[in-house]
């Protein structure tokens, strides 16, 4: 069995950049914007737990800034499994990690994201 640990450099550093996008747009209300950016920072960290925990916790805490009770509850449980998920590399792949998709649901990943899975 592999155990994620620490994400590789290449993608610490797409992962702060998305995180950095995030904090822009959430800064200029670009709110929907924003909520790609963190979509786009759970892909690329799903696979490590302290980063996939990190962004499940920005997703709850934009689900109370934005009032949505479902995006809250849905956090609150992804936050309780995700990161030991990702300890065991049992995560699916693509996920964006937001309530409005099922937890175990691998989804198709960016290409820009993929390439640099490709090249980690």
């Amino acid at each position: 069995m592999k155990f994620n640990t620490k994400i590789p450099k290449p993608l610490k550093q797409a992962y702060n950049e998305e995180l950095k996008r995030y904090s822009f747009c959430l800064e200029n209300k670009q709110y929907s914007n924003a909520w790609y950016h963190l979509e786009r920072s759970h892909i690329i960290g799903q696979s490590y737990p302290i980063e996939h925990t990190y962004s499940h916790w920005l997703m709850l805490k934009f689900g109370f800034m934005q009032k949505d009770t479902k995006e809250v509850l849905g956090q609150i449980i992804r936050l309780l499994v995700g990161g030991w998920k990702s300890f065991i590399d049992h995560v699916p792949l693509g996920n964006t990690g937001g309530a409005n998709v099922l937890p175990l649901k691998s989804m198709p990943i960016p290409n820009d994201i993929k390439n640099l899975f490709n090249s980690k």
